[in-house]
């Protein structure tokens, strides 16, 4: 339906329905458990960066400026050298997200996600037994990279694989297990900060969930438009039978498939230069500002900061680590609200309320900080405004778990045409891990020079977002993914650029 005149709905498209089966439950169960592994990772490197012990052996002049009588409590941890072990592991996430489109293509999803566990299995094994901060900076690359390969295909697996009327619940199962990855390292670092050598187990555990991810997905088949898409019909027709139940005509599902696979093999054209013609705008903006705008939500700041953040207002260590469990806890709870909902508001409804909440939340945590810290981040939060930021922290999670969160993988992973899904897919993950590696390099000096202004930046942007899902966004929900075109089409403004032949 029309808001405003503005964007449409799809509605009904006559196509593929699907039921949900237990094969394809089971598949998508363990495809979204790559969520583990970069959820994990975001939770884990906040904490570590707290624990006194790291500190010393890594990053002694943290410790100094900490022990200074009028340290300002926004700038404690402005260290570039600490915010390069964060960041590095996003820009090495960037080149293997862009290699793993053509590698995609080539060898399947599953097989990208098999790479990633691997690779991040290495990562955590030299983390945990790093001696330097050579190591760690070598360990935290090959985690990158392992990211880049399982991001691209994971969300691109579950589109794939899920009934189109589910597509977005079974999408969102891989931010789900994200922000368990997030909860289950914020319980582990608060049981190992008090250990001289808990460091090192909370980096080394990143390979428990790699191990989860990696043997899981050796036992599940490849996605039936990958299948087609490497001329494996035969298999492709055996996995549409196993995930869609045998006694479902699967003819239709798999005529469509081979029809996107041809039109995929005749444009002869490179997908990286296919994906800026002019009838694919609609979807570039899309796979850019999606992730873009997710990132200036501000949330991976807060996930992978938030003991930093909490203690430089004046939460004590343990309190620090207790409030970023209590984060995940709402996070994960909004997550399950979004795999509910999502197919049935759409994707429009939780991205523009969830905007609007987020907006409210961060605009709200700045005056509290404005009026306890000040400027000169010198005075320490009284208990009560600490707990009224504590709680408008857990309502600016809740928005993002059930909005910009799921749907920032979901989105960009169900619009694109076959012949340049994995392309479009792997641009979105690397303007994702770009920007997540711009914003953790640049926080910790952000949040000196901004002091309780950090918060008011992300509101404005929390405020763009919602103004173009607004005007620009079409709804997705339902819709087969070799039918989206329609929503194009339909679209107010994007149908001047789309046409019939570009699917």
């Amino acid at each position: 339906m029309a808001v405003g005149g503005l964007a449409v709905d799809g509605g009904k498209i006559d196509g593929l329905g699907g039921r949900i089966t237990l094969s394809v439950v089971i598949a998508c169960v363990v495809a979204a458990t790559s969520g583990l592994i970069f959820g994990y990772d975001l939770g884990i490197s906040g904490g570590v960066t707290t624990m006194v012990p790291f500190l010393k052996k890594f990053f002694p002049s943290v410790l100094r400026k900490a022990a200074e009588a009028k340290t300002d409590l926004y700038c404690i941890y402005d260290s570039q050298v600490l915010t390069a072990f964060t960041s590095s592991l996003y820009l090495a996430g960037l080149p293997s997200s862009l290699l793993a489109s053509r590698l995609a293509v080539a060898f399947g999803r599953r097989n990208m996600m098999l790479l990633g566990g691997c690779t991040f299995l290495a990562g955590a094994a030299i983390n945990g037994g790093a001696a330097n901060i050579a190591m760690l900076i070598l360990g935290r690359i090959l985690l990158g990279l392992g990211i880049g390969f399982t991001n691209q295909a994971a969300p691109l697996y579950l589109s794939e694989m899920a009934p189109p009327k589910w597509r977005g619940a079974f999408n969102t199962g891989f931010h789900f297990f994200l922000g368990t990855g997030v909860l289950c390292a914020s319980c582990i670092n608060f049981g190992t900060a008090k250990i001289s050598w808990g460091w090192r187990l909370s980096l080394a555990l990143a390979a428990a969930p790699a191990a989860i991810m990696t043997l899981g997905t050796l036992l599940i088949s490849d996605t039936p438009a990958s299948l087609v898409e490497r001329g494996k019909l035969a298999q492709a027709k055996q996995a549409l039978l196993k995930v869609r139940g045998h006694d479902t005509d699967i003819e239709p599902e798999l005529s469509e498939l081979i029809k996107s696979s041809e039109v995929a093999k005749v444009a002869k054209e490179e997908p990286f230069v296919m994906i800026f013609e002019r009838q694919y705008r609609p979807h570039l903006v899309m796979s850019i500002a999606i992730p873009l705008f997710q990132q200036l939500t501000g949330i991976n700041i807060m996930t992978f900061y938030a003991p930093v953040l909490f203690q430089s207002v004046g939460f004590g260590s343990d309190s620090a680590l207790a409030a970023t469990i209590l984060l995940g806890v709402v996070n994960l709870g909004s997550i399950l609200v979004s795999m509910f909902v999502v197919d049935r508001c759409g994707r429009r409804f939780l991205l523009i309320q969830g905007g609007v909440q987020m907006f409210l939340c961060q605009v709200g945590a700045a005056c509290v900080l404005a009026v306890t810290t000040g400027t000169s981040g010198t005075e320490r939060i009284g208990k009560g405004y600490a707990i009224l930021l504590l709680v408008l922290m857990c309502i600016y999670v809740a928005g993002f778990g059930w909005s910009w969160g799921p749907l920032c993988w979901l989105i960009p992973s169900e619009i694109f045409p076959m012949k340049i899904r994995p392309t479009g897919q792997s641009l979105s993950i690397a303007v994702l891990l770009t920007l997540t590696f711009v914003l953790s390099q640049t926080f910790l000096a952000m949040l000196c020079d901004f002091k309780y202004g950090i918060f008011l930046f992300f509101a404005c942007w929390n405020a763009v977002m919602t103004i173009f899902v607004v005007l620009f966004l079409p709804e997705t929900k339902g819709i087969p993914l070799d039918s989206m075109h329609v929503v194009w089409e339909r679209h107010w403004y994007w149908r001047r650029f789309v046409n019939r032949e570009s699917y």
